[in-house]
């Protein structure tokens, strides 16, 4: 008797592109990738510090990657046991209920138009309580333009008649998840999940629902919200019409927790970390929603069967993006592989340059939007592999201020466990070793997010008997071990820090 094949559909939507990998799994839970498409797409950017997308562009991407995807793998689209959907995280939608039409363009994560809000809403309280005290022992979430609330706020705030038509029931908000659903289900299924619902900054991670008092502060009437389902389960059925079969929708989550499952991290203490667009430090909290001391954000990890597990993250918004930024707006390289070759080439020494990717601000542990990118420590003898060492090398510099806050939170990240377009530099991770001084595990796919939302999709289909078991789907490639000696690292956190300084100055 041959063993039992099922196939599942990963529809990931990010920040600059949309992918689907079809996944084939045995009864043992093993994953193989069997056909994969993915669609680039740009963002826009109106104004300085403003990043928008066509909701249209992430619609259409999307549907045309799981098209593809399905073609190349030879299946029939019956063949599809089910659909899961990981997303960038925070990025707020607008649209109509009848047609579906967003009546503003997706306003992305990155996004810091807000930012002069938030300074109001620090100086503001909620019934006598300071109001970021009260954001953040409800929603694990500090004040700043990152989450959606106060992207929701703008947009019925800024767009005609959007208040009007919100209070009358004739709007809808999602994020990214939220919005794919409702045009995958033909508006059948207005929902999201635990792990989304977290990131708004409206949902009381405690009580594992919206928060009356939040959504009248900010002035956004309940109609609006999506309800709030686990991380696996039923999400509703994908029309025939948009891949050929009906479809299951039966795994969601946002991005990095997505990816926090693809890693296996099941167990509390266990930590991943994914540099891609930005980069994103989760440690496994079990059942504890921590409350952080260090500026790191209290999150739900993953929903199942109603109870929730709870994370510690954070976040730093320009990792892969900056890589973007070299090619396109400096033209210092042609793709992302100059960097790696770069790096090979200086051996990791950027002779005492750094710089501070804060181009939409710093995240965690500091939460400073006005900061501004820098680049320090240029002498005549700096050249080019210098500078693009020195971009790679921040980003790890980053993770290590978020891995020291991860232990002053009680969360000591003991072995990191990485994924992302950056991982495979080689290089790059032994770097990430080095200056972290722990061990680092690189999977054999690097693509996790996906398999993450595959394998809470393929649990919500019954595929899986738990999340344990959907657990044999990682597999370790490459262990890094730290090498560099002490004094050499300290060395360079310390030019790090001057450097970080100076960033924050400007800020």
């Amino acid at each position: 008797m041959g063993t039992r094949l099922t196939y599942i559909m990963a529809l990931d939507q990010g920040t600059s592109s949309s992918r689907a990998i079809i996944y084939e799994n045995d009864a043992q839970g093993a994953t193989r990738v069997v056909a994969q498409a993915q669609h680039n797409f740009d963002m826009h950017f109106p104004a300085d510090g403003w990043v928008e997308q066509d909701p249209e562009v992430l619609w259409q991407t999307t549907l045309s990657a799981g098209r593809d995807a399905i073609a190349d793998s030879g299946l029939a689209p019956a063949d599809i046991a089910c659909i899961g959907i990981t997303n960038q995280r925070e990025t707020s939608l607008l649209w109509d209920r009848q047609t579906g039409a967003c009546i503003y363009n997706a306003i992305v994560w990155q996004d810091r138009r807000t930012a002069d809000q938030c300074e109001h809403m620090r100086r503001d309280s909620l019934h006598g309580e300071a109001l970021e005290e009260a954001l953040i022992a409800r929603t694990g979430l500090v004040i700043d333009p990152y989450f959606s609330s106060t992207k929701l706020a703008w947009l019925l705030h800024n767009v005609d008649h959007a208040r009007q038509r919100a209070g009358q029931g004739e709007l809808c908000f999602g994020t990214v998840d939220s919005f794919l659903i409702w045009r995958l289900t033909s508006g059948g299924a207005h929902v999201t999940d635990a792990t989304n619902a977290s990131r708004t900054q409206l949902f009381d991670i405690h009580q594992q629902a919206w928060s009356s008092e939040l959504l009248s502060y900010f002035e956004i009437p309940s109609s609006v919200l999506p309800q709030v389902c686990d991380s696996a389960g039923f999400f509703g059925l994908a029309d025939e019409q948009w891949f050929g079969a009906e479809i299951p929708i039966t795994g969601v989550a946002g991005d990095q927790q997505a990816a926090l499952v693809g890693q296996g991290c099941f167990t509390q203490g266990m930590t991943k970390s994914t540099y891609g667009t930005g980069c994103f430090l989760i440690t496994n909290t079990g059942d504890k929603a921590l409350r952080s001391d260090e500026k790191l954000l209290t999150t739900v990890a993953y929903r199942i069967d109603g109870e929730p597990t709870y994370a510690l993250e954070g976040s730093i918004f320009v990792a892969g993006v900056a890589i973007k930024w070299l090619r396109d707006k400096l033209q210092l390289i042609d793709s992302p592989e100059d960097t790696q070759a770069a790096f090979e080439r200086t051996g990791g020494d950027a002779r005492g340059v750094y710089v501070v990717p804060a181009f939409t601000g710093l995240g965690a542990p500091y939460w400073e939007p006005a900061a501004r990118g820098l680049i320090t420590g240029l002498t005549l003898d700096s050249d080019r592999d210098h500078v693009l060492t020195a971009f790679l090398q921040s980003v790890v510099f980053l993770s290590e201020a978020l891995c020291a806050a991860m232990g002053n939170d009680g969360a000591a990240v003991q072995r990191l466990r990485v994924d992302g377009g950056m991982v495979v530099n080689d290089a790059l991770c032994q770097f990430l070793a080095d200056i972290l001084n722990v061990p680092v595990d690189r999977p054999a796919d690097a693509e996790t997010t996906a398999l993450g939302a595959a394998l809470l999709a393929g649990l919500g289909q019954g595929l899986y008997a738990n999340l344990e078991a959907a657990a044999n789907a990682w597999h370790g490639e490459h262990e890094f071990i730290p090498t560099m000696d002490e004094v050499r690292r300290q060395h360079l956190l310390n030019g790090f820090q001057r450097a970080l300084a100076q960033a924050l100055t400007q800020g």
